[in-house]
């Protein structure tokens, strides 16, 4: 289809619009000008309220996709538009935000009336036409209009006891043990606008736009929390009872760059529904305007040809004023994604087993997301995060932090997926309920099915940032959604599984028998 690769280009439309709310840095990416400036004048009454509107770092709007459980299959594809849509709407709101603070500083209803009010506005247009879609396959909306109105997140400092690992239920974890106000992940301490507090702009992370001094942590200095014995993040893997196999397929790192900024999963037909730069392996066709037909038939880069499956994850990129391709695409750098994409030096992809008992064959063309890309304005319902460094991985897991490893040490993200099916579908509506993870004993509920469960790990070589006079030198970031200021949080992985009726039949068998296969 020769759509999804790193030379595409957003059409020129969709640059204008994203470049038109942005300001340059170092060529691309989203400034926060001035950003506390005013709180340091001379009248100090007033320019507390000018200070006080001006420290709005991010938006934060209700998920519409997640509140939809039950649209009609007929209303599907219009009702993802309008979702994607909505997406668009946040981010070009908060370029609006970020490229307007000295307006903010000198105005305390500016914000409210010029960026909230008006998205507003264009939400409510959007989410009547959800409703219509919907009502018009013979399904059922209502309550829509209370999801229109968005929030001024405040930049605050809160605090979070980093690192220590929650416990998952239902799909989603609690990270961290970390407070989650108002929906938003409260990152340790962290200023979110990534500004100074001495009127000067602060030079640090993407321009901005994250990530700041306080997503990090020397790893050295982390008490030990990973649990032994079982999957990361606490999610039961196969033990010493039940299917106790594995099958590991090799789909290589992304060496041929085949990026795109499109949402595949959740905005079909849509082009850059993410507003951020995914790595994928496996299937070389994928992007949002892939049938599954074509998918079935496209190209792969799996050693074993009988998987054409899709494995998608965000970019990591290495913020030290390269400019990679991207620099002025949207989903890109005019997006606030700025840096050296990084090539993981190993993408490491396995299937397990399931302690309770064995597993069934997935069915063709099955889409799981894990983890959520906002995460940082969602809360941590979906989060499912695990960050690390080699010699680590059995001693520490991070979850709203970006580890700073020691020499020699490289960074490894790790995502185990969900591995209990409903039996029937391959998606669903929110892109969730179709799957879930399985409980602590490995039980899946609801007369749910084990599957095998996709654990991804990818290794990378990242120079080590410092942290000097409270900002981040160098550092490192997931692409995100704008207005998720790139926090660690936000990580999150996908697959469509395109594995051939014989390889998956050979998987379960190998799982279910204890064997170890690729």
């Amino acid at each position: 289809m020769g759509r999804n690769n790193r030379k595409r280009r957003t059409p020129l439309a969709n640059k204008a619009i994203a470049a038109s709310a942005a300001l340059a840095l170092g060529g691309g990416g989203l400034v926060w000008a001035n950003f506390y400036a005013s709180a340091h004048e001379s009248n100090s009454g007033q320019n507390q309220t000018k200070a006080a509107a001006a420290q709005i770092a991010t938006i934060q709007c209700p998920d519409v996709g997640q509140k939809l459980t039950n649209v009609p299959n007929g209303a599907r594809n219009g009702v993802s538009t309008e979702l994607a849509n909505l997406d668009k709407q946040i981010t070009e709101a908060y370029a609006r935000l970020a490229s307007t603070r000295q307006a903010q500083a000198g105005d305390s209803g500016f914000v409210q009336n010029a960026i909230l009010g008006p998205l507003k506005d264009k939400r409510s247009a959007a989410l009547d036409r959800i409703r219509i879609n919907i009502q018009r396959a013979g399904g059922q909306a209502s309550n829509l209009a209370q999801l229109a109105a968005c929030t001024g997140v405040p930049a605050q400092q809160p605090t979070t006891n980093a690192g220590q690992g929650g416990q998952q239920q239902n799909g989603g974890q609690q990270q961290n043990g970390g407070q989650q106000q108002g929906g938003q992940q409260q990152n340790g301490g962290q200023q979110q606008g990534g500004q100074n507090q001495n009127g000067g702009q602060q030079q640090n992370g993407q321009g901005g736009n994250g990530p700041t001094a306080a997503d990090f942590v020397d790893i050295t200095k982390v008490q030990a929390n990973a649990q032994l014995g079982v999957g990361q993040n606490g999610l039961p893997a196969n033990g010493r009872s039940g299917s106790r196999g594995t099958f590991t397929t090799k789909c290589g790192t992304n060496g041929n760059d085949n990026h795109n900024t499109d949402n595949v999963i959740v905005a079909p037909g849509v082009s850059n529904g993410a507003h951020h730069l995914h790595d994928y392996v496996g299937n070389q066709s994928n992007d949002a305007f892939a049938s599954d037909q074509e998918l079935a038939g496209a190209q792969t880069t799996c050693q074993n040809q009988g998987d054409k499956s899709s494995y998608f994850w965000p970019v990591l990129r290495l913020q030290d004023g390269t400019q990679d391709f991207d620099q002025n695409a949207a989903g890109g750098g005019t997006e606030g994604n700025v840096g050296k994409i990084l090539q993981p030096a190993q993408a490491q992809l396995k299937f397990v087993g399931n302690k309770k008992g064995n597993v069934v064959a997935m069915p063709t063309a099955l889409r799981i997301i894990t983890g959520d890309a906002k995460a940082f304005v969602n809360g941590n319902a979906n989060a499912n995060v695990n960050w690390s460094c080699t010699g680590f991985e059995n001693k520490v897991q991070l979850h709203d932090k970006y580890p700073i490893c020691p020499q020699g040490s490289q960074v490894v993200r790790t995502t185990n997926f969900q591995s209990c099916w409903d039996g029937q579908n391959i998606d669903s509506a929110n892109h969730r309920t179709h799957v879930a993870f399985a409980q602590a004993d490995g039980s899946c509920a609801n007369g749910f099915k084990a599957i095998p469960q996709l654990q991804v790990r990818l290794v990378y070589n990242v120079p080590a940032p410092t942290i000097q006079n409270g900002q981040v030198v160098k550092p490192y970031a997931v692409d995100t959604f704008p207005e998720n200021l790139h926090k660690p949080v936000t990580d999150h992985n996908d697959f469509i599984n395109f594995f051939s009726t014989n390889t998956m039949n050979k998987m379960v068998k190998c799982i279910n028998t204890g064997q170890k296969c690729q």
